[in-house]
């Protein structure tokens, strides 16, 4: 068992709309309401953010603010590598989930030779490139940078210049060239997908697990699917986007999409997910407390988050 360093990454550069980096302070404030000691019991790391080049405006229009996410990326990278070198498990609550290719990078800088598995649960596919964005929103990209990439035969925009170099270094991040390969990746409950995303998907044969199948089979069933479509990997790092969560109950969200996960449905979900061994780090991403009322969808992510750490907590000690 391995203790718990919260990493906290206040950073919405990757976001269309404004508040994600509220979200961190928003699931304390739920912590405090739900009369839980999380934050007591484990430490916690804050990475400076780059949120003031929102005042700028953005100038690269398919990959916007792409200068200060490429610094987020590095900073995030840096910080879950050395936690992990630290032997902590690193629990992660960001903002927008651009960042959470900064965590991938961190992973593979401490594990550069081992197989990482990615659990995404998340409404969205997050593979756009600066080539097809419908938006230039980078939190719509974290996989593509994962994956190294360009998807150009879905072309539909022409970046150039300083764009095309930013991305190239992005996708370099931590190591050269890709941390993860298509089949290490486990889509959970997305269902907004654009062409380009769904083209790589049917492409590389992306494993993909439907809401529907949720809520037929149960989480605990389908976390132990999700984890043998991994079984290959030597590590598995889970990410869960609060949008993954049916629009009903996730407002406080940037982009909700109905049809999703009950609140329940998630948090059975990633607390089983957790319970597994070769789960190296978690994540929690996109709480918009800007969005809400009465701080709900930051209550529901913190239960959610609070689950997951029991279950890590709950673990065996393994011999290294």
């Amino acid at each position: 068992m391995k203790e718990i360093k919260i990493i906290e990454v206040k950073s919405e550069i990757g976001a269309g709309t404004r508040g994600a980096s509220l979200g961190v302070e928003a699931m304390k404030i739920a912590s405090l309401d739900l009369k839980s000691d999380l934050f007591r019991k484990f430490d916690s790391i804050e990475v400076e953010n780059v949120n003031e080049l929102l005042f700028d405006g953005a100038e690269h229009a398919y990959a916007k603010f792409i200068d200060g996410v490429l610094i987020m990326e590095e900073r995030v990278c840096l910080e879950v590598y050395e936690q992990i070198f630290d032997d902590f498990f690193p629990l992660i609550m960001a903002g927008d989930h651009s960042t959470a290719y900064g965590t991938i990078a961190g992973i593979k800088k401490a594990f550069p030779k081992k197989r990482l598995g990615v659990i995404w649960i998340d409404a969205h596919a997050d593979m756009h490139t600066p080539f097809t964005t419908p938006s230039g929103n980078m939190h719509g990209m974290p996989l593509a940078m994962a994956c190294g990439f360009d998807n150009l035969e879905c072309k539909v925009n022409d970046p150039r210049g300083e764009t095309l170099d930013y991305w190239e270094q992005i996708k370099n991040v931590g190591m050269q060239g890709p941390k993860i390969v298509p089949e290490d990746l486990v889509y959970i409950a997305v269902r907004d997908l654009e062409k380009p995303e769904n083209y790589l998907i049917n492409k590389y044969n992306i494993n993909f697990i439907e809401v529907e199948e949720v809520k037929k089979s149960g989480a605990t069933a389908i976390a132990a699917k999700a984890l043998q479509m991994l079984d290959h990997c030597d590590l598995v790092y889970v990410s869960f986007d609060v949008d993954s969560i049916d629009s009903r109950f996730s407002t406080g969200t940037g982009t909700p999409v109905p049809n999703g996960l009950t609140v329940e449905e998630a948090k059975n979900l990633n607390a089983e997910l957790c319970k597994d061994s070769k789960v190296c780090a978690w994540e929690i991403v996109e709480v918009n407390p800007t969005l809400d009322t009465e701080n709900r969808m930051a209550e529901s992510a913190f239960e959610i988050m609070e689950a997951s750490a029991k279950s890590i907590m709950g673990r065996p000690v393994m011999a290294e």
